[in-house]
C-alpha cells in the first residue's frame, strides 16, 4: 500500500502540462525533475541496482583473475596481438562523444533543442569514459606499473615515458577529456542542486545538496560567474570533441599495418564516435522519459533532431567505408588492397557485412519523418547502430592483424570467457552509474530549460505585438 500511495502521490505532483498539452511553466519543470530524487526509493530501483552491481562485480572478478594469471586468459594470439581489449576501449570512448558535443558545441551555436537532453548526455559521457578507463590499465600486462603512463618526475622511475607511444597519447587525451567533461557537467549542475537543496525536507539532504551546490543563492553575481565559467568550459570542451578520438585513431593510423595506415582515420573516427554516442543517448532517453514521465520536457522533437544527427553521421561513416575501399584499390599497393578485400570476403566477412548493415543501411530509414518520430523504431535502430559500431572497431582490429604478410603467420581470433565477461561487466558499470545518477541528481537541466521557456515567451510576446500592429495598420488602411 505504501508503494501504491507513493506512485499516486508522484503522479499527482507531476506537471499537468503532460496531459493538457500546454507549454510547461517554471513550476512544472521544477516539479517534474525534482520529484524523481524526492520520493521514497522504490523497490524496483533496488532490484535494478542489484542486477547492475552484480554484472559490475563479474567484471571485477575477471580483472582480478587477469591480474593473477596474465593476459593469456584473453583470446589474443600470435598475429592478433590486439583483441577485445582495444576494441572495447575505442567503443566506450566513442560512446562518450555525444555528451560533450551536445553540451559544448551545440551550446556555442545556441541550439535551443539541446537543453532537455544535455544533462543526460553529459552524465553518459562520464560513465562511458569510466568504462573506457578500465582497459588501458589492464591491457598493459603489468597493471601494477600503470602509473608509469603518467608524467611523474624522472627520479621516481627507471625510465622516461615514451612520448612517441600511442598508449601514452591515449592516457593524456582520455584523462584531459574526462576531467574537462566532469567540470563542465558539475558546473551545469550547481543551480539545479541548489533548487533541490531548497526543497529538501530532511537535514541530511539539505547538508548533502548544500555542500554540492557550493553555496549557490541565485544572485546576479552568481549567475554572472556561472555563465562565464560555463562558456569557458564549453570553449575548452569543443576542441576535445575532435581531438580525443583523433588521438585514439592515431593508435592505428601511425602504424604501417595495411588497413590502419590511412589518413582518413581521424575524421572517420570522430564521425563514428558522434554517431554511436548519439545513438546511446537516444536509447537511454527513450527509456528515461517514459519511466520518469518527462515527455513534456524531452519531446519527440528533441529525439527527432538527434535522429537527424544519427542519419548525417551514419552517412559520413558510410562514405568513409567507400573511400577506404576505393583508396585501397587506387593506391596500387597489393597488401593494402588485400587487407580490405579480406575484410569483405575473408573469414571475418560476417562481421564486416554486419557492420555495414547496422551503420550504413539502418540509419537511412531516418530519411522518413514518421520513422524518425516513432519511439519503438528509433529505440531499435539506436541499439542496432551501437552493435554496428562495436563491430566496426572489431573489424578494423581483427581483419588487419589476423593475416600477416606471410601465410605461415595467419591465424584467427576467438574471444574467451574472460573477454566476454569483462566486456559485459563494463555495461554493468555503466548502468550502475546511470542508476545512481537518475536517482539522486536532476536528470534534466532545469535552469537551462527555464531559460529557454523565458526566451520563447519573450519571442511569442514580440511576435504577438508585431502581428497586432500589422493587423492594426491593415485595418487603418482599409478604413482609408
Amino acid at each position: 500500500m505504501a508503494e501504491l500511495s507513493q506512485t499516486v502521490d508522484m503522479k499527482e505532483r507531476l506537471s499537468p502540462a503532460l496531459t493538457t498539452g500546454r507549454t510547461p511553466s517554471y513550476h512544472d519543470v521544477t516539479e517534474a525533475v525534482s520529484i524523481v530524487s524526492e520520493v521514497a526509493t522504490h523497490r524496483n530501483w533496488y532490484i535494478a541496482l542489484a542486477i547492475t552491481s552484480s554484472i559490475t562485480g563479474m567484471m571485477g572478478l575477471m580483472i582480478a583473475y587477469l591480474v593473477a594469471t596474465g593476459v593469456g586468459v584473453w583470446g589474443n594470439n600470435g598475429p592478433v596481438g590486439w583483441g577485445w581489449d582495444i576494441t572495447n576501449f575505442v567503443f566506450w570512448i566513442g560512446i562518450g562523444h555525444a555528451g560533450t558535443l551536445i553540451s559544448a558545441i551545440l551550446f556555442l551555436f545556441r541550439q535551443k533543442w539541446r537543453t532537455s537532453i544535455n544533462r543526460f548526455a553529459e552524465a553518459m559521457t562520464l560513465f562511458a569514459v569510466a568504462c573506457a578507463a578500465v582497459y588501458p590499465g589492464i591491457h598493459v600486462g603489468r597493471p601494477w606499473r600503470a602509473y608509469w603512463l603518467f608524467p611523474i618526475p624522472n627520479e621516481f622511475l627507471d625510465l622516461w615515458q615514451n612520448f612517441r607511444s600511442p598508449l601514452l597519447w591515449d592516457v593524456f587525451a582520455v584523462s584531459t577529456y574526462g576531467t574537462v567533461s566532469a567540470l563542465f557537467w558539475y558546473v551545469g549542475l550547481i543551480p539545479d542542486l541548489a533548487t533541490i537543496r531548497d526543497r529538501a525536507t530532511t537535514t541530511g539532504r539539505q547538508i548533502a545538496y548544500g555542500i554540492a551546490s557550493l553555496g549557490w543563492r541565485g544572485s546576479a553575481t552568481h549567475w554572472k560567474h556561472y555563465e562565464k565559467a560555463y562558456m569557458i568550459l564549453a570553449g575548452l570542451s569543443t576542441p576535445l570533441v575532435l581531438s580525443v578520438h583523433t588521438i585514439v585513431s592515431f593508435d592505428f593510423a601511425v602504424s604501417i599495418v595495411p588497413g590502419w595506415h590511412t589518413t582518413i582515420f581521424p575524421p572517420y573516427f570522430v564521425a563514428g564516435a558522434i554517431f554511436s554516442g548519439f545513438a546511446m543517448v537516444v536509447t537511454l532517453m527513450v527509456i528515461a522519459r517514459w519511466i520518469y514521465k518527462v515527455e513534456h520536457l524531452v519531446t519527440i522533437t528533441h529525439l527527432d533532431n538527434m535522429n537527424k544527427v544519427i542519419l548525417a553521421t551514419g552517412t559520413i561513416v558510410g562514405y568513409a567505408y567507400a573511400t577506404e575501399m576505393f583508396i585501397s584499390w587506387y593506391s596500387g599497393n597489393p597488401y593494402e588492397k588485400y587487407a580490405f578485400m579480406n575484410r569483405a570476403m575473408g573469414p571475418y566477412a560476417w562481421a564486416y557485412w554486419t557492420m555495414v548493415s547496422c551503420n550504413v543501411i539502418s540509419p537511412q530509414f531516418f530519411w522518413f519523418r514518421s520513422l524518425r518520430r516513432n519511439l519503438p523504431f528509433m529505440f531499435v535502430i539506436s541499439i542496432v547502430v551501437n552493435i554496428g559500431m562495436w563491430f566496426e572497431r572489431f573489424v578494423i582490429i581483427a581483419t588487419s592483424l589476423h593475416r600477416d604478410y606471410l601465410p605461415s603467420a595467419w591465424g584467427y581470433f576467438r574471444p574467451t570467457f574472460v573477454d566476454i565477461c569483462t566486456f559485459f561487466g563494463t555495461f554493468g558499470l555503466f548502468l550502475t552509474l546511470f542508476v545512481f545518477f537518475t536517482r539522486f541528481l536532476p536528470i534534466i537541466a532545469m535552469s537551462e530549460v527555464k531559460g529557454m521557456l523565458s526566451a520563447t515567451a519573450h519571442e511569442k510576446h514580440y511576435l504577438d505585438e508585431a502581428v497586432a500592429a500589422s493587423e492594426g495598420k491593415e485595418h487603418v488602411g482599409a478604413a482609408h
